[in-house]
């Protein structure tokens, strides 16, 4: 079944990260490293009552992904592993997420720290982190537990 899924972005994310080489691998890789969402002023009332949160999670627009394989190699990592069994940023779908430390919200403008995300990246939904509602009682790391 072949269907055509379409997301209009509601922001953009503002990083030091210009180029992909040199973005961290994964947020834990990015702390410290600060930087913004400038949310559409169409949308910035959403943003009602984000402030009370540490944590956000960022699903956006691999916008410089380019192709895909569904074996990939990831980083320190030997082996080749299955696309979806890694969070490789060259997926079928180029949709990224990524959970950032929440500093602050002014106006239409999200303040975040531990950044892994290219300068420029369309911002297609934001989402508080609430481990209570994410957290199983008992988490499996696949392939990363023998390694």
């Amino acid at each position: 079944m072949e269907e055509q899924v379409c997301y209009r972005p509601i922001g953009i994310v503002h990083s030091p990260y210009k180029e992909p080489h040199g973005v961290p691998f994964q947020p834990s890789f990015g702390r410290g490293v600060e930087g913004t969402v400038e949310v559409f002023p169409e949308y910035a009332d959403g943003l009602a009552n984000l402030d009370g949160f540490s944590h956000i999670t960022l699903i956006c627009h691999f916008h410089r992904s380019v192709g895909y394989r569904l074996r990939v190699t990831t980083p320190h990592r030997t082996g080749l592993r299955g696309v979806f069994a890694t969070r490789a940023p060259h997926r079928p779908n180029p949709i990224g997420v990524s959970t950032v430390r929440l500093l602050g919200v002014d106006g239409n403008i999200v303040h975040i720290a531990d950044l892994d995300i290219i300068d420029g990246t369309p911002l297609l939904d934001i989402k508080p982190y609430v481990p209570v509602f994410i957290e199983p009682d008992k988490l499996n790391n696949g392939w990363l537990e023998g390694e």
